[in-house]
């Protein structure tokens, strides 16, 4: 049967003390021990020679006996020189239980989703200031051309007007000649300036 050198627990709430028991391996830390071999009051100052309480004659004999004590009583053992104690090197130790592995993974999902999200929004508010930037320069290119592009026409239009200006002058001094040539057949005597629209009438009565 192997034999382990450990605390067993006993006291009130946050007020323990401990027990150096000799136990089976098998058995659980508060449950059945073979032998108490000594004592570990925390609650009294480090100082005090009550506070670890070890029965010395006992230990050695169960220490023959190829019992081994756990890191915590060994330290104790370490400090009376019954067992030669160094400071323990379990990587296992520290490491995180089965829920706190859970929890740790649960918040690194959790912390590369949000950074997903917010690389994502990143990159929507980038492609929406690109196309934002993109149609002002557009709108500005636009612009910038519209007054070039409309020169042409307003010069083409004041060209037309000229020419229904001048056309029309034409016609009106063509048409002036051939009435005074009409007038002057019929035997009616006057010039451009009596053929006007509002004198004719007074140069038919003048000659008729």
């Amino acid at each position: 049967m192997a034999v382990k050198l450990r605390l067993a627990r006993h006291g009130a709430k946050k007020r323990p003390y401990y027990r150096i028991v000799a136990a089976d391996v098998r058995a659980p830390r508060d449950g059945r021990f073979i032998e108490q071999v000594g004592a570990y009051n925390p609650m009294l100052p480090k100082d005090s020679e009550d506070r670890v309480k070890l029965d010395v004659e006992k230990i050695q004999a169960w220490l023959k006996k190829g019992a081994r004590p756990t890191e915590r009583v060994a330290r104790f053992l370490g400090a009376a020189g019954l067992w030669e104690w160094k400071a323990g090197n379990n990587p296992e130790k520290g490491k995180p239980g089965e829920k706190a592995l859970e929890r740790i993974e649960e918040r690194k999902e959790k912390a590369e989703a949000r950074a997903a999200a917010e690389a994502e929004a990143k990159e929507a508010a980038a492609e929406a200031k690109k196309a934002a930037d993109a149609a002002a320069k557009e709108a500005a290119e636009e612009a910038k051309n519209a007054p070039a592009e409309e020169a042409p026409v307003a010069e083409e239009a004041a060209a037309d007007a000229d020419d229904k200006k001048h056309t029309k002058t034409s016609l009106t001094k063509m048409l002036e000649v051939d009435l005074v040539a009409l007038a002057n057949e019929m035997g009616i005597e006057a010039t451009v300036d009596d053929l006007k629209a509002d004198t004719v009438q007074k140069v038919l009565d003048k000659q008729g």
